[in-house]
């Protein structure tokens, strides 16, 4: 069903949502930017059409509303374990379609990759609401549609922001919201040619000379091993785990599971000392093989959707496009030889 509210409607609609909800959307966070006197926009729990802001793209992406930073998974005391209780309110994300694809793919990884799906992950995400935002143009670093990333039908709302804003409503539990708001038909329109664009290598041409290709040795050169482009990214889900013991006698503490990811310093560590992919390109050439490779090998998509995050973050400029762009050339060269 298909409605069209006034800005005041709208607000009055997230007045009776956040009754059952937890609403969050894309929002200022003032003089937290990267540089002195500079913002940024992150995901945060919302109120008010005012305080969404949709002509900037996010700094960081929504996953961390339902798959934490940082999770006790149990704590334990002499013996006993509890698992830590979650805020049983629903959830509202205002996002975009390249994040609702992105999130299908923390999905296949939490919740199809092996025989049990990840408890914790999916007591939260089956919490998790879509009011997708209509993105028919993206942003400059944008190139979800070379990645298939920029179109969805996996949303409860989709809406139109304008001086009159329109919705589409899928979800019967979220239609009696929208009672009073007179009806007009509306379908998303989806966002059919970015500025940037991507070429990908047919999978079947990545070949294991490729991974000792001299290309990869430019982001060894280049790289510092922050891992903004890890933490930034929609589709990333690698985390490691911590044991915290408290007290004198440690019998109490909890266990935590802290994101993680392929370019930062100490996530190939295994106990003996030993340390695997330590040149930065080595890890550069992981993440580019999972992203568009090793995943599409098992899933039958690429884990990337083109957000263009990474990019955005990256203090050395490293463009993910252009790796992408340059491996293609690469196994085309080799394929023709």
């Amino acid at each position: 069903m298909g409605y069209q509210l006034s800005r005041e409607q709208f607000d009055r609609f997230l007045d009776r949502l956040k009754e059952d909800y937890r609403v969050f959307g894309p929002a200022l966070d003032e003089d937290k930017g990267a540089l002195s006197d500079s913002d940024r926009i992150t995901y945060k729990e919302v109120s008010r059409l005012g305080e969404l802001v949709l002509d900037r793209k996010s700094y960081f992406s929504p996953k961390e509303i339902f798959y934490p930073l940082r999770e006790t998974l149990f704590r334990f005391c002499d013996g006993e374990i509890t698992v830590p209780a979650i805020d049983e309110k629903k959830t509202a994300i205002l996002l975009r379609p390249c994040d609702i694809n992105g999130i299908d793919r923390l999905d296949t990884i939490f919740l199809e990759n092996g025989p049990s799906e990840d408890f914790y992950y999916k007591r939260r995400r089956d919490k998790v609401r879509f009011f997708m935002i209509e993105c028919t143009t993206g942003f400059d670093s944008c190139f979800c549609v070379s990645m298939n990333g920029g179109r969805t039908d996996r949303w409860d709302v989709a809406f139109r922001f304008g001086e009159q804003i329109l919705a589409e409503v899928k979800s019967e539990e979220l239609e009696p919201y929208f009672a009073g708001c007179a009806q007009q038909p509306f379908e998303p329109q989806f966002v059919t040619e970015n500025s940037k664009k991507v070429r990908l290598p047919e999978v079947a041409d990545i070949t294991a000379d490729v991974f000792k290709h001299e290309l990869w040795s430019e982001y060894t050169a280049r790289c510092i091993a922050c891992g903004r482009c890890n933490t930034s990214c929609i589709t990333c889900s690698c985390f490691t785990m911590q044991d915290a013991a408290f007290g004198a006698e440690g019998k109490m503490g909890e266990r935590r599971r802290t994101w993680a990811g392929c370019h930062i310093n100490g996530f190939t560590d295994m106990a003996g000392g030993h340390r695997f992919r330590e040149p930065k390109g080595d890890r550069m050439r992981f993440k580019t093989m999972h992203k568009i490779n090793d995943y599409y090998r098992r899933f039958g998509k690429h884990q990337c959707v083109g957000c263009g995050r990474c990019e955005d973050v990256c203090p050395q400029y490293i463009s993910f496009a252009r790796c992408i762009n340059t491996l293609s050339d690469v196994t085309r060269e080799r394929k023709s030889k």
